[in-house]
């Protein structure tokens, strides 16, 4: 792997963070958020800024920005200097004149952040209009050619679309091209990829190096991934408990960590090695083979003829065939629009599949009624991307882990003491039943979330990205967790992922799917160590630091 090696000491100091400090206000009795944070970035570098959710790292971001939340946080000490002037003297007007002008930032989820009523065109067009004097025909082709700098297919008809007609790496696109349109000196771009699939990943981390080339911009780029950290970094900067625990230039820091919290980041990078070949054998003879999820042919189109609606409707999957053995794990790998989930969705008659069958634990599924289908939820289960959004946010752990056990015939005391066994098979202690959703962390939530779906006690699980939205560390133990569950329950996964890396980790088999299509299916080592297909060789060479084994801090040999 070929690291950033450039020399920056004499390039000038863009930004300058010195022994930063934000705290609660009047709650003096309270840790500090950040606790004597100092960092510089110069012209053209790009500084990583790395750690686990709740280091301090989007709060030292929002602290430049001047966007931290009014009367929820206070700097409390410490300066920021933006190119020698000191932020925090600023007034508000003054500070909304250097965002856009002198600093910029993208956000994790474009989505949010940008204005869904308005189209891209005119919300990238605002910026010039605020913080220029550019007429509407020069503001309208200014808009245009940045649009087409950021590699916008068809920009004109981009520009007069909405967010949501727009995929995912269109819309992070959009945000760049308004960040970058008044050419500041500082971007900060706070986990800009961590939803995007890899292949859309490597695209804007090129674009973003690309265009901080031609400007000379320097670049606070936030992120939990060491991969992406690989890939962009100059130097970087680990954060953890609101303080800044180790910085070192990027390849002195891979080869070299001195703290145990960085080796412990490192440590839980996935790799595209893929996990040890298991036996088709489970310590039960009789369940030995025995295959608890087949699908045969499935098809499904979204709309298509109807009373207001014309044409033939958009083909999401064709002719998709698997199966999956009791204790083994099947992975689907794909970019976002492959028909990965869509599978998934059709497998859990979430979506009516079009045609094609669905065997789950014996009996076919696909075309029953949903009054007839109920007796067999019980024996496909699913674990969602988001915790937060799948759990009762108004329903203490204990009710929604109690929900489905008593709706199917189990006693209440039955289910509750079922539901503490979950709590600790999942590493969580039985007296968090008592608590609501959002009294856990991301990484906790989504324990409680396969606690639920494994107290059905299932043949099959289905896990659709659900470690996708969490910090490396975190993903690791959940996926972990998984593999432990499998193990003693035997049950079957199904897992749906856009990160081979990820799929290493835990699939046995893996099915890539493109357009809708398997392009191809077999061992998860085959697969992975000599793919046959060109999309598949696509998807594993857009894995980020795939050159690098973190765990031992080196070069991998074949890189």
């Amino acid at each position: 792997m070929r690291f950033n090696s450039r020399d920056f000491s004499n390039n000038k100091v863009v930004l300058d963070v010195r022994d930063l400090s934000v705290r609660l206000p009047n709650q003096p009795q309270v840790a500090p958020i950040l606790n004597q944070v100092s960092l510089q970035i110069r012209a053209g570098e790009t500084a990583c800024l790395v750690g686990e959710s709740g280091s301090g790292k989007s709060v030292t971001s929002l602290a430049v920005m001047g966007l931290l939340p009014k009367d929820a946080l206070r700097v409390t000490g410490g300066g920021i200097t933006l190119s020698g002037r000191n932020l925090l003297e600023l007034t508000q007007k003054e500070m909304r004149a250097a965002r856009a002008r002198n600093m910029a930032m993208i956000f994790q989820e474009p989505m949010t952040a940008l204005n869904p009523v308005m189209r891209v065109g005119d919300q990238i067009e605002e910026v010039l209009k605020v913080h220029g004097d550019l007429p509407q025909k020069a503001r309208q082709e200014r808009v245009l050619a940045i649009m087409e700098q950021v590699h916008l297919p068809d920009v004109r008809r981009v520009y007069a679309s909405y967010p949501h007609q727009l995929s995912g790496g269109q819309r992070q696109r959009i945000m760049i091209a308004m960040a970058l349109i008044l050419e500041p000196e500082l971007l900060i771009a706070d986990e800009p990829t961590t939803a995007l699939d890899v292949t859309t990943q490597g695209q804007i981390l090129k674009l973003i190096a690309e265009l901080q080339e031609k400007q000379d911009t320097a670049v606070l780029f936030i992120t939990h991934d060491m991969g992406v950290v690989a890939e962009i970094a100059d130097s970087v900067h680990v954060m953890k408990d609101g303080q800044v625990v180790e910085q070192a230039p990027v390849e002195q820091l891979l080869r070299q960590p001195r703290e145990d919290y960085t080796r412990k980041l490192l440590k839980a990078v996935p790799s595209l090695i893929p996990r040890q070949e298991r036996p088709e054998t489970l310590s039960e003879p009789e369940s030995q083979g025995e295959k608890v999820l087949q699908v045969q042919k499935l098809r499904k189109v979204y709309g298509g003829r109807g009373f207001f609606r014309r044409g033939e409707g958009t083909l999401a999957a064709e002719d998709v065939s698997f199966a999956i053995t009791r204790g083994r794990t099947l992975g689907i790998v794909g970019e976002s629009g492959s028909g990965k989930s869509t599978v998934a969705r059709c497998v859990m008659r979430l979506i009516e599949p079009t045609d094609g069958q669905i065997v789950v634990a014996g009996s076919e599924i696909a075309q029953l009624s949903r009054q007839a289908l109920r007796p067999h939820r019980r024996h496909i289960q699913i674990v969602f991307q988001d915790p937060f959004r799948s759990l009762n946010p108004r329903w203490k752990v204990g009710r929604s882990l109690v929900e489905g056990p008593v709706n199917y015939g189990a006693s209440r005391q039955e289910a509750m003491q079922q539901a503490g066994d979950l709590m600790e098979l999942v590493g969580l202690p039985r007296e968090a039943l008592g608590r609501y959703p959002h009294q856990f962390s991301g990484g906790q939530r989504q324990r409680i979330a396969i606690a639920r779906a494994v107290a059905m006690k299932p043949d099959v699980l289905v896990a659709d990205e659900a470690v996708s939205a969490l910090d490396v560390s975190i993903q690791a133990q959940v996926l972990e967790l998984l593999a432990d569950i499998q193990e003693k329950l035997g049950v079957a996964i199904l897992f749906i992922t856009h990160d081979l890396r990820v799929a290493a980790q835990i699939c046995d088999d893996i099915l890539v799917m493109q357009n809708g299509k398997i392009v191809e299916y077999g061992p998860a080592g085959d697969v992975l160590a000599n793919p046959r297909d060109a999309y598949t060789r696509a998807l594993t060479d857009a894995a980020p630091g795939r050159g690098w084994d973190f765990a031992n801090f080196r070069e991998l040999q074949s890189a």
